[in-house]
């Protein structure tokens, strides 16, 4: 398959995805509304791959599956999708951002369209992108210390089965549907900043993508320079959006690598860019590459299902409780 086409590929599986996730938003709000209107409104299932939103649930749920030995059975999901997403970065880089992720899909969307409109995207200064990127580290080690050190096994296993988490994807749900003040201030900024700005919170905010990439750095496969080959045209770091200094690199080993696969597929010499397995010898093709992404993370999902750990237990007379009220 020639490189050219892996971006366009990679932006079909992108939308893909994103559509796939509004559709389980537009399920998740008919949901709600047959509760809230006292069942006057026709009943939808919900559809449990919402609780891919739903991280924090995930890293608890982790915690109580550590502790107890089973996964929880009120978002169940939350943790598979989870897992997988970490199991996804382990193998084949930061690739759920640049491939799968909603926020990067929208993200990368608003940048290109900054290019177009300004005729180029802007980065901060070295020492301040460093200092802002020191900001999704410090929010994940937040995180990480609150629920697996902090927080005895108990204390999670409680808060997993309170009334408070079981409608954690309806709470979401709320916020985003009736943004306002600071929130929907934020997320404006965050917005604008994403025309002139690559991918301004994945790059600084993001929690998530702070652990995946450090998770990814085990990842045996990583973009590799062939210097022999390579004209030093400088095009590869052009087009990064991590803004990894491809071209100065003999194999790009850093954590803000997302496995987007621009870098290979813009280079202008042949072979000199190729996305390789440890010991650059062997050579990833890039169709197997947007495969192996798809599959194994739709693979945790149907794992999931099949072991019974996918699908929430909450009865029904429990969401008339906590939603018809």
């Amino acid at each position: 398959m020639s490189k050219r086409y892996v971006q366009p590929l990679r932006i079909a599986i992108q939308w893909g995805f994103l559509l796939f996730m509004i559709y389980l938003g537009v399920r998740l709000f008919l949901f709600v509304r047959h509760f809230r209107s006292g069942g006057a409104a026709p009943f939808v299932p919900r559809a449990d791959g919402v609780e891919g939103f739903l991280p924090i649930a995930g890293l608890l749920g982790v915690k109580d599956w550590l502790a107890s030995g089973t996964i929880n059975a009120v978002h169940p999901a939350s943790v598979v999708i989870l897992v997988t997403v970490v199991a996804v970065s382990l193998l084949l880089k930061r690739s759920f951002c640049s491939w799968i992720c909603p926020v990067g899909t929208l993200s990368e969307l608003l940048w290109k369209r900054g290019f177009v409109l300004f005729k180029r995207n802007l980065r901060p200064p070295r020492w301040l992108d460093v200092a802002l990127r020191g900001a999704k580290y410090l929010l994940l080690i937040f995180f990480l210390y609150s629920i697996f050190w902090s927080m005895p096994a108990g204390a999670v296993a409680g808060f997993i089965y309170s009334d408070y988490n079981k409608v954690a994807d309806v709470r979401l749900l709320d916020f985003f549907l009736h943004l306002s003040g600071i929130p929907l201030a934020v997320i404006g900024v965050l917005l604008v900043l994403s025309l002139p700005v690559r991918n301004p919170f994945c790059r600084y905010l993001c929690p998530y993508g702070a652990l995946l990439g450090l998770v990814s750095m085990l990842s045996p496969v990583k973009v590799t320079r062939e210097k022999m080959t390579c004209v030093s045209c400088g095009v590869c770091s052009q087009v990064c959006p991590s803004y990894i200094p491809v071209m100065a690199k003999e194999r790009v080993m850093s954590e803000e690598c997302i496995g987007c696969w621009r870098c290979v597929s813009h280079c202008r010499a042949m072979g000199a860019l190729e996305m390789k397995l440890t010991g650059r010898k062997v050579v990833v093709n890039a169709i197997l590459f947007a495969v192996l992404v798809v599959f194994l993370f739709v693979g945790g999902s149907l794992v999931g299902r099949a072991t019974g750990n996918w699908k929430s237990q909450i009865p029904y007379a429990e969401y008339v409780r906590l939603l018809g009220q």
